[in-house]
């Protein structure tokens, strides 16, 4: 009989393990656990078999019979499940303690939000940091789902994304929004055509040039049948597709402005052509918001709740 390995001190690999193999189980298996963690589920898989291999124990059963824990696993659950929520309280019960706040608030930004006339998140920051003036403030700006998985794990206090899916982990806060119109660059066939005559079939003859991500912008393409040729993971990367001539994209009209004064773009004028983006504040629903995640948020509705 081979010795099972006894685990030491644990670390913070496990605790970020044991948060995967509760998430998995609590959605009933893999599959239904890519969105909650927003992570593939292969990357899942691996973080299972790692800490199956770290505990020397076989924690479930999952193929194509489906997914079912074992005795080691239930048992190991229930100890996981006690051991992540008084870390939890533990945390939040430190930071509650402190009159004057302090700490690091990380905030997860969607990219191209600051020539928004209607995102006040700097309005926010200041807010913010005059009644937290001690708190060190980490901003990062990445993907939708990036943003997402980083406020589910607790990386993220809090992120501002487009809306367009829903996870039961979250709470959102409506914020702002913005418009979404479809451009071609000066070299391109169309930049000289009148656009409004298009017909859908001539318009989806061009190639197309859309975030890789599910996103308001993938559900775009697929909703007006365009040709997706190119794929990229910020509108940075569309602005340059375009520019280069060969590209259709959609780019949100505040950021498209200086490439349009400058002539180097134009906007397809047609009149279906477009769609409306929402943008919201998410944070974690359970454990409770941190006290710095509460008070960014209210610095938020404030900033976006008064006339421009």
């Amino acid at each position: 009989m081979v010795k099972k390995a006894l685990l030491g001190q644990v670390s913070d690999t496990e605790i970020r393990l044991l948060r995967v193999f509760k998430a998995v189980v609590q959605c009933g298996g893999l599959a239904a656990a890519e969105l909650e963690l927003n992570i593939g589920r292969s990357t899942i898989s691996r973080h299972l078999k790692d800490l199956e291999e770290r505990l020397s124990l076989v924690l479930c059963r999952r193929g194509r019979a489906g997914f079912a824990l074992t005795p080691d696993g239930q048992r190991v659950l229930q100890g996981a499940v006690q051991m992540l929520d008084a870390i939890d309280g533990f945390r939040a019960g430190v930071h509650e303690m402190h009159d004057e706040p302090s700490g690091t608030l990380s905030i997860g930004l969607f990219d191209k939000t600051v020539s928004n006339p209607e995102a006040r998140i700097a309005n926010a920051v200041r807010l913010f940091r005059r009644d937290a003036p001690e708190v060190v403030v980490n901003v990062e700006v990445g993907t939708s789902n990036e943003i997402e998985s980083g406020v589910i794990d607790g990386r993220l206090h809090v992120g501002v994304i487009p809306e367009h899916r829903q996870s039961a982990s979250l709470d959102y806060l409506p914020l702002f929004g913005e418009t979404m119109y479809l451009y071609c660059g000066r070299e391109h066939p169309l930049f000289r055509e009148k656009h409004r005559s298009l017909s859908w079939k001539e318009l989806q003859a061009h190639d197309y040039a859309g975030l890789a991500f599910h996103s308001p912008n993938m559900e775009a393409a697929h909703r007006f049948g365009l040709r997706r040729k190119a794929t990229v993971t910020d509108q940075e990367a569309i602005a340059t597709l375009i520019l280069s001539g060969c590209y259709l994209g959609f780019l949100p009209d505040h950021y498209a402005a200086s490439f349009v004064g400058a002539g180097q773009i134009k906007r397809i004028a047609h009149p279906e052509c477009m769609y409306d983006v929402r943008f919201v504040a998410i944070s974690r629903r359970s454990p409770a918001d941190s006290r710095l995640a509460a008070r960014f948020l209210d610095a938020l509705q404030a900033a976006h709740s008064g006339p421009l």
